[in-house]
Formats: C-alpha cells, sequence, structure tokens
C-alpha cells in the first residue's frame, strides 16, 4: 500500500467529514472543513491512498500566529491503522510548521494514545492545564 501526503492538500467537506466519522466514532456532522481549515489553520497534512486516491488520513495544523503550533484532529481510517500512517501524518505536520518559523510543536491526547504520540511520534511530556468548556 502506497500512501502520500500532501502539505495543506485538497480535500473535500463529504470525504473528511466521513474520515473523522469513521476514525472518532461518531455520526457525520457536515461540518464545514473547508472553510474551517482555511479560516483557522496554519495548514494540515492529507493522507491518500495512491491506488484509488481515497483519504485515509488526516492532521491539522493550528497555530497562534507566531512560534506555537497545534496538532488537532489527528485521524486515521481504521482499515490503515498500524502502518505508520499517523506518525506520518504527525511528522509532515511538524514538517510543515517548522517550515513556516514556529518553533514548538503541541498536542493534548487521551492517556491511552501515549504510546503513539510519545513513541511513534517523539513529542516529550510537559505540564499542561484544561478546562473544559
Amino acid at each position: 500500500m502506497t500512501i502520500t501526503y500532501t502539505w495543506r492538500g485538497h480535500s473535500d467537506d463529504a470525504a473528511l467529514d466521513a474520515l473523522h466519522a469513521e476514525g472518532f466514532g461518531h455520526p457525520a456532522q457536515g461540518a464545514g472543513w473547508a472553510a474551517r481549515l482555511h479560516g483557522h489553520s496554519l495548514g494540515w497534512v492529507c493522507a491518500r491512498h495512491d491506488g484509488d486516491g481515497d483519504l485515509v488520513g488526516f492532521v491539522n495544523v493550528a497555530w497562534d500566529g507566531g512560534a506555537h503550533a497545534f496538532l488537532l484532529d489527528t485521524v486515521v481510517a481504521p482499515g490503515h491503522r498500524g502502518a505508520a500512517v499517523g506518525s506520518r501524518l504527525v511528522a509532515e505536520a511538524a514538517r510543515g510548521a517548522r517550515a513556516a518559523g514556529c518553533a514548538w510543536l503541541h498536542v493534548d491526547f487521551e492517556g491511552d494514545l501515549k504510546p503513539f504520540y510519545f513513541d511513534a511520534c517523539g513529542f516529550r511530556p510537559t505540564a499542561a492545564g484544561l478546562i473544559p468548556l
């Protein structure tokens, strides 16, 4: 299986909405992804299966306009998990953020994803805080 990773790659709203629904286990929400990405993101990475062009992975990179970038919505289609698609998405996101002049890439995640973010992607644990809204 060959996967192509594209910084700020094209993805229509329906394909991205379907990937998120499948990947996060919720119904499709009809989100306006293109407007959201172009209005609020430094960039994003799309992973596409070369054989059929299907979107199989995605990560969004938000930022503060300066040194800090933030990973959001990292998702890999269930049928493509375990093949390093997720860690490659994160590596491409880091490359894009670095090229834009960012010095830091932040991520927050559920505890069961520690092995992915710390071991597979190279993040280091830090102290952080969160207020649920």
